[in-house]
């Protein structure tokens, strides 16, 4: 089994550990992210998303409002300003093998090493929207994201992420 880091810088020789900055307290890691998940990092590292993954962690009611119409288990939804953005990135994913790596969050698909690495080998990705489709997700845009956000935080749904989120538009009141 293969993890990942995904970077839009192509010559990344060596991974460091670096400390994280939105948590705490935590040691300086390499992260990385299996398969299952990465699909949740083909877009440029700033571009604010929310994605959504149906599991049977939830409850009919909750995966039913959110998934009511589509048969995706995975929805990606991003700000429309972003399009052409994620369809002109080249990113670059960087392969590590399993060993050296321990789960962080399972629901994520995290995982972090506290050791420095080089990558087994590093592969380019454009195309980004074609590969995020090719997975069988849905890939969703809209004008802003704070309703989605907000509706899936008061929903109890356990299985979201949502990243850069800072980058997001204002919320519109």
């Amino acid at each position: 089994m293969y993890l990942y880091h995904f970077s839009e810088e192509s010559d990344i020789k060596r991974f460091v550990p670096k400390e994280k900055q939105n948590i705490q307290g935590m040691p300086p890691l390499v992260w990385a992210i299996d398969q299952e998940h990465e699909v949740s990092y083909y877009f440029p590292r700033d571009c604010p998303r929310i994605v959504l993954r149906k599991t049977a962690a939830a409850t009919d009611a909750q995966a039913g409002n959110l998934f009511a119409d589509t048969t995706a288990t995975t929805i990606i939804t991003v700000e429309s300003r972003w399009y052409t953005a994620i369809k002109n990135t080249t990113l670059y994913r960087y392969v590590f093998p399993r060993q050296g790596f321990e789960l962080f969050d399972r629901t994520a698909g995290y995982y972090t090493s506290p050791r420095t690495l080089e990558p087994l080998r590093v592969e380019a990705m454009d195309h980004l929207v074609d590969r995020i489709l090719a997975t069988g997700a849905e890939l969703r845009f809209t004008d802003n994201l704070y309703p989605l956000r907000d509706s899936i935080l008061t929903s109890g749904y356990p299985d979201f992420g949502i990243h850069r989120f800072a980058n997001a538009r204002a919320k519109v009141e």
